[in-house]
C-alpha cells in the first residue's frame, strides 16, 4: 500500500462565513480605535515638543494611589500596568477564541500562520542582537522589536484607504493574536525580577476563585469587576507583571456557543470591553508612553547608536524578512497552496504592515531599560521611526495592488438577492440560484418595459403635428 500524501490545503483561502463576520465586527472596532491610537501618539508627541513640555511631564510623573497597598504610581505607570490590564484581558480571549473556535483550533490549518508568527518575532529578535553585538550596544532590547500593533496597523489601512481581502485580514489578526501571547510570556518569563510568593499566591487564589464563579455560571459585574480588580493589585504586587492578571481572566472565559446562544460569554464580554480598550486604554497609555523629545539630531541619534539602530531594522527588515519566510518555508513544507486571487507578495505586504509594533514595543521598552530615562526615551523615538518606515512601506506595498483588493472584497460581499449572507457563500445552494434566476428576469422584464414605454415615447415624437 502507498503511503499516504499530505494533501494540499489553501494557505489564505476563503473563510467560514461565521469566523470572516466575527472578524470583520473586531477589526473594526480595532480600526477605529487604531485612529484614535494614532491622534494619540500624535497629541504626545506634540506636548512633549511644545512649550508646554513641563506641563507634560508634570503630568505623567504625577504621582496617586494606596501606597499602604504599594500601589503609588506615577500617571504612566497606571496607564502601562493598569490600562493595559484591560488590553491584556481582551487578547486573552482572543486568543482563547481562536483556540476553540477560530484559526488556531485546527492544528494543521493553524501551522502555517504560527510559523510565520513565530519566525516574525524570532528574527526581529536576531536582527537586535546582530546590531548590538557588533556594535557593542546592550542586548537588553532584544524584545523590543517583536510586537506588532493590530490596532495601529488597521489605522494604517483605513488613512491610505485599503481594505484587504478577509483572508488577509484574518491572517494578520492571527499573527497578531499569536504575537500576542509570546510577547505575555516574554514579559512574564524575561521582566519578572523579585518574586513576593505571598502576593502571587493570593493572586493565583483569587484566579481560582474567578475560573470558580465562572464554571458555576454566576453572573455579575459587581462580583467580577471587585473580584478583578484584587487579583491585579495582589499580581502587581507579585513581582510578575500585572497585565498577566487581564490575560489570565480573559483565557477563563466560555469562547464557544451552547444550544441556545447567539454569543458565548467571552464573545460577549469582549464586545462589551473591547471598545474601552480600543477607545481608552490603549490611547491613553499612548498619550503617557509616546511623549519623548524629537529633534534632527535625536532622529540622527537613532539610526546611528546600536540599541536604537537594531530597534529600527528589527521592526523593518525583521519583521518583514521572518514572517514572509516563515510563511513561505511553512508553505513548501505543509505543501499548502496559496489562494489562487493572491500572490506572494502580498504577504510579503502584510508582514511588513506588522513591522508596526507601538503599543506592547513600548511596553517592553519601558521595562528592559527600567531606571534608564534617556535610553528608554531613545528607544521609545526608535520604536515610533521604526513603525513610521514600517506603516509608509506597507501602504507602497499594499497601494501596488489596490485595485485586486478592492475587487476581492466587492466580490466577497456582494449580495444580490439581499439576504444578509454574501453570494459567495451561497453559489452551491439550489435555493440561491432559483432566488437568482427570478431576480434576473424581474430585472430583465423591467429593462424590456422601459423599452417599450422609450419605443412608444418615441412613436409619439415622430407623429406630425
Amino acid at each position: 500500500m502507498a503511503a499516504p500524501t499530505i494533501s494540499n490545503r489553501k494557505f489564505l483561502g476563503r473563510l467560514p462565513l461565521p469566523e470572516r463576520n466575527f472578524i470583520a465586527d473586531a477589526l473594526r472596532t480595532e480600526t477605529v480605535g487604531g485612529m484614535v491610537l494614532l491622534l494619540a501618539a500624535v497629541a504626545a508627541l506634540i506636548w512633549a515638543n511644545s512649550p508646554l513640555s513641563d506641563s507634560y511631564a508634570a503630568v505623567r510623573d504625577f504621582h496617586m494611589g494606596p501606597a499602604a497597598l504599594g500601589l503609588d504610581l506615577s500617571v504612566q505607570h497606571w496607564a502601562a500596568d493598569g490600562l493595559l490590564a484591560i488590553f491584556f484581558f481582551v487578547a486573552g480571549i482572543e486568543l482563547k477564541r481562536e483556540l476553540v473556535a477560530g484559526e488556531l483550533r485546527d492544528p494543521k490549518a493553524a501551522a502555517l500562520p504560527v510559523i510565520a508568527a513565530v519566525c516574525g518575532m524570532a528574527v526581529p529578535a536576531v536582527v537586535y542582537t546582530l546590531v548590538n553585538t557588533i556594535g557593542g550596544g546592550s542586548l537588553d532590547g532584544w524584545a523590543v522589536p517583536t510586537a506588532t500593533d493590530i490596532a495601529f496597523a488597521l489605522a494604517v489601512l483605513a488613512v491610505i484607504g485599503t481594505s484587504l481581502p478577509s483572508a488577509l485580514r484574518a491572517f494578520l489578526l492571527t499573527l497578531a493574536v499569536v504575537d500576542d501571547l509570546l510577547a505575555i510570556l516574554i514579559i512574564a518569563i524575561f521582566f519578572t525580577d523579585e518574586l513576593n510568593f505571598a502576593a502571587l499566591g493570593g493572586a493565583v487564589l483569587g484566579l481560582a476563585v474567578f475560573w470558580l464563579l465562572l464554571r458555576k455560571g454566576v453572573r455579575g459585574w459587581y462580583i467580577y469587576i471587585p473580584l478583578a480588580l484584587v487579583i491585579w493589585g495582589l499580581m502587581y504586587n507579585s513581582g510578575v507583571h500585572s497585565t498577566i492578571a487581564g490575560v489570565a481572566m480573559g483565557l477563563m472565559l466560555r469562547c464557544t456557543r451552547q444550544e441556545g446562544e447567539t454569543q458565548s460569554p467571552g464573545e460577549r464580554i469582549e464586545h462589551l470591553i473591547r471598545p474601552v480598550s480600543a477607545g481608552l486604554a490603549v490611547p491613553l497609555f499612548a498619550l503617557f508612553s509616546a511623549g519623548v523629545a524629537i529633534s534632527g539630531d535625536a532622529l540622527a541619534d537613532v539610526l546611528t547608536k546600536p540599541v536604537t539602530l537594531g530597534v529600527v531594522l528589527g521592526l523593518v527588515v525583521g519583521k518583514a524578512l521572518g514572517i514572509f519566510g516563515g510563511a513561505w518555508c511553512a508553505a513548501r513544507f505543509t505543501r499548502a497552496e496559496l489562494n489562487e486571487d493572491l500572490a506572494w507578495p502580498d504577504v510579503f505586504a502584510v508582514a511588513t504592515l506588522a513591522g508596526i509594533g507601538f503599543t506592547v514595543s513600548l511596553l517592553i521598552g519601558e521595562l528592559a531599560f527600567a531606571g534608564n530615562t534617556a535610553l528608554t526615551d531613545e528607544v521609545k523615538a526608535s520604536v515610533l521611526l521604526g513603525s513610521l518606515i514600517a506603516a509608509v512601506l506597507a501602504s507602497v506595498l499594499l497601494k501596488l495592488r489596490v485595485r485586486v483588493y478592492r475587487a476581492l472584497v466587492d466580490e466577497e460581499e456582494r449580495d444580490e438577492d439581499l439576504d444578509g449572507i454574501p453570494d459567495i457563500y451561497e453559489e452551491g445552494n439550489p435555493a440561491f440560484h432559483l432566488r437568482m434566476a427570478a431576480i434576473h428576469e424581474a430585472k430583465a422584464a423591467e429593462h424590456r418595459r422601459r423599452a417599450e414605454l422609450a419605443g412608444a415615447a418615441g412613436a409619439d415624437d415622430d407623429r406630425p403635428a
